[in-house]
């Protein structure tokens, strides 16, 4: 189960503010920030049956220090105050994605492989086209908060719609709990939010991209 908080700032410099506060730093480890790149591929079929059922299927291209390609399903779930909780599955990728390949590849100690079938019952491969795409920058950060550990990604980029006549900025911090408690998580959420100036966001960059894409 991925569980993770997402907040969104007003520019990017307010969102580095966090990286750089006493806050932040008291508790990042690991040996400093990871920086890459990253361009999302978003799948589905063209009536979206598996959008339909709460799913998602995502194919990123990661480029920084170390580079590869992942495949990514997502499943039930949902977010409310910026706290998002779903089934999560993530299988590095060859190439393009493949239902197959993904669920003969896919972890066994994750969340239940068996729920797959329920997101990609009667899809076939071949079904799976682009919906939307994005891409940003994301800075990774370490932090051990009181025994739990969470990653904090820092992100920032811009959305466009087809055209690229509208578009809106990536300026994110995601805090997503990698082990411990999710009192932890909650209780580092509302240090931020009572130090900076952010909101909740209950929207995926998912959802964000294919609500503009669909207006393009």
């Amino acid at each position: 189960m991925e569980t993770e908080v997402k907040l969104s700032f007003n520019n990017f410099d307010s969102l580095l503010s966090v990286a750089a506060s006493e806050l932040f730093s008291e508790f990042m480890t690991g040996g400093g920030p990871k920086s890459m790149a990253l361009e999302n591929y978003y799948l589905d079929t063209p009536d979206m049956k598996i959008l339909n059922r709460y799913g998602s299927v995502r194919k990123r291209i990661v480029s920084g220090e170390a580079s590869y390609i992942e495949g990514t399903v997502k499943y039930g779930g949902g977010a409310a105050s910026g706290l998002h909780k779903r089934y999560e599955w993530n299988v590095r990728l060859d190439g393009d994605f493949s239902i197959e390949e993904f669920k003969k590849n896919v972890p066994s100690d994750g969340d239940p492989v068996e729920l797959l079938d329920e997101v990609f019952e009667d899809v076939t491969t071949s079904d799976l086209k682009l919906l939307c795409f994005n891409s940003f920058e994301r800075t990774i950060y370490e932090l051990d908060y009181f025994g739990s550990r969470i990653e904090a990604c820092f992100d920032s980029g811009v959305i466009y719609n087809s055209d690229k006549s509208e578009s809106e900025d990536i300026c994110e911090l995601e805090l997503e709990l990698i082990d411990g408690g999710e009192d932890d998580l909650m209780d580092l959420t509302e240090r931020i939010k009572s130090e900076f100036v952010c909101v909740p966001l209950d929207k995926s960059k998912f959802q964000r991209t294919l609500e503009l894409a669909k207006r393009g």
